[in-house]
């Protein structure tokens, strides 16, 4: 269980395929402080830690999970937001997040509005997800809040701290990012669907 509160970014190192499951080199300042077993969500994507070397911790992705998110799409160098699993008797700053991504969506609109940015994405409504106004969204593991909702896109409002603090700042038009729907919209979505049997 995470809160989408990124607590920094990441450097791919290295990248290891073996038969469908990709193991991911992952170098991070708070490394030393992991344990193997241990779960970090990555762009949103919980993965359990399975070697650490010095600064350097080893994750794997299987092929659900590269098939349902935009780690199929990384590469050595690039930067990733990272989370550890939230303890028990903390804050809960961001929502509840499970780092079990629903969809991808693309980046479709970049506006910078004097003193922080709006950011629009495009998703795939056929997967029956949905969000909105005000309500919570999780893209590559930040826990934001929806504005301008509508059926396949919605947008979300980045202050300063969060652009420098998460990989929002390299985001472009056309960016694939994971999203993970607030885990109670998803329960209501489902009985809807249920009732209409």
């Amino acid at each position: 269980m995470f809160t989408g509160i990124i607590e920094e970014l990441g450097i791919v190192k290295q990248l290891d395929q073996e038969l469908d499951n990709l193991h991911l080199t992952i170098e991070s300042n708070f490394t030393q402080e992991l344990q193997i077993d241990q779960s970090v969500a990555h762009n949103g994507v919980c993965l359990t830690v399975v070697a650490i070397n010095h600064k350097e911790y080893k994750v794997t992705a299987i092929k659900e999970t590269l098939e349902k998110t935009n780690l199929n799409t990384i590469s050595v160098g690039d930067i990733v937001n990272l989370e550890r699993a939230m303890q028990l008797g903390e804050r809960l700053d961001g929502h509840i997040v499970q780092g079990h991504v629903d969809q991808t969506a693309v980046c479709t609109h970049i506006e910078n509005t004097s003193g922080s940015w709006l950011f629009t994405f495009k998703y795939d409504s056929a997967l029956n997800n949905v969000t909105i106004e005000k309500g919570s969204i999780t893209i590559n593991g930040v826990s934001l809040t929806v504005v301008n909702s509508k059926k396949d896109s919605f947008s979300v409002a980045i202050i300063p701290y969060t652009f420098e603090h998460t990989n929002f700042k390299h985001f472009k038009i056309g960016t694939e990012v994971n999203l993970e729907f607030d885990v109670i919209g998803k329960y209501v979505a489902r009985l809807v669907d249920l009732n209409k049997l």
